[in-house]
């Protein structure tokens, strides 16, 4: 583990190798990791209307964006609840969408979450989503965004470009 975060540490802040994965494959396995460490109070889905795309990715910095939404996901819901992550093909993009059962986050704060230093939680620095922004818009050239928030909980999507 903490040679995984050695890695993921060390491509911060230089032009981390891309290369071509299945993103099905490697959200699974990155979801799944998560899954396997979570509460069993968490229940845990996944789905793809795709069995299998090809996108140009940086594995170790990708599962660490599926990682960082996911955990924010759980915190969200105070660790119990309900996370999904679909994947929807849409060509040219694929989007994943990871979707959490907490709380919600304001409208007004969609925009600032992934500033540096913004946080919610008593603990932590607030980085968390701001590495999510550099691992997805500048390093893999795609978008995260909120797609939805509200009592009912909070829909996160990533985009990236399928390789032909």
């Amino acid at each position: 583990r903490l040679q995984t975060i050695t890695e993921r540490f060390s491509q911060i802040g230089s032009t981390p190798r891309l290369e071509t994965l299945d993103i099905v494959e490697e959200t699974r396995n990155a979801f799944d990791y998560l899954r396997v460490r979570s509460s069993k109070l968490v229940r845990f889905s996944f789905h793809s209307r795709a069995e299998s795309l090809p996108v140009l990715l940086n594995r170790s910095l990708y599962h660490w964006t599926i990682e960082n939404i996911v955990k924010n996901g759980i915190d969200a819901m105070k660790g119990k609840g309900d996370i999904s992550l679909e994947i929807a093909p849409d060509p040219p993009l694929v989007h994943v969408l990871i979707t959490d059962s907490g709380h919600g986050i304001p409208k007004t704060r969609w925009n600032t979450i992934f500033d540096p230093g913004v946080t919610s939680k008593k603990r932590g620095w607030g980085l968390g989503l701001s590495l999510v922004r550099r691992i997805v818009e500048e390093y893999h050239q795609g978008k995260v965004k909120v797609l939805s928030s509200g009592k009912e909980g909070t829909v996160m999507q990533i985009s990236l470009r399928i390789k032909n």
